[in-house]
């Protein structure tokens, strides 16, 4: 579709980064920071139709991306799509996550425990992080026509800073989740021993 940020692209913009990079992922700069929230400001008004737009686009350059979402698997319509309720309501809670992490950009603590929760509930719902980027990619492309003459360069580079940041962080509590879990499944037996410090 026109974005060169999207499709292919998206992987070597947003890296393929693993949980060890979760660390070295880059918090945006306050000049940054404040770009995101200016520019979020505009961005806002059209937050259920960037969504949309986002999730479309996401299918459209990643297909494989559908096998995620149970209700959209079998949907080859892209026009069904765009109507759909469903995709709807789940754009507007992707929004709503970007929203909240634009308003904790100051409170570093607070993004921080949101992204993770955020990837650990991803596991539970079987979206790999292999995927995450791809939404990031295509929220930048669907807000570029949004934002028009306010969308520059450094705009784009503090938008791609957060969400490899946001990203880092949810892999992470993708992963950290899933050792709980294997944790949790493995017999009494097979679980690590815990050291007892009681004297």
């Amino acid at each position: 579709m026109g974005c060169a940020i999207s499709g292919l692209a998206a992987k070597a913009e947003f890296g393929e980064r693993n949980t060890e990079d979760a660390a070295a992922a880059k918090h945006p700069t306050e000049d940054q920071i404040q770009m995101i929230k200016e520019s979020w400001k505009v961005i806002r008004d059209d937050i259920a139709k960037v969504g949309i737009i986002m999730f479309v686009r996401l299918f459209e350059t990643h297909p494989e991306c559908k096998d995620v979402f149970f209700l959209f698997r079998d949907v080859e319509d892209l026009e069904r799509l765009r109507t759909s309720r469903e995709l709807r309501a789940h754009g507007l809670r992707v929004m709503s996550f970007i929203e909240k992490s634009v308003a904790r950009l100051d409170q570093l603590e607070r993004l921080d425990a949101l992204a993770l929760e955020l990837g650990k509930s991803h596991y539970h719902y079987n979206a790999p992080p292999k995927y995450y980027s791809y939404v990031g990619a295509e929220f930048i492309c669907a807000v570029q026509p949004i934002l028009k003459e306010r969308w520059t360069a450094e705009v784009e580079e503090a938008w791609k800073t957060m969400f490899q940041y946001v990203t880092s962080l949810m892999k992470q509590g993708y992963q950290e989740e899933s050792i709980r879990q294997r944790h949790i499944t493995l017999s009494p037996k097979d679980r690590p021993e815990k050291k007892n410090t009681a004297l």
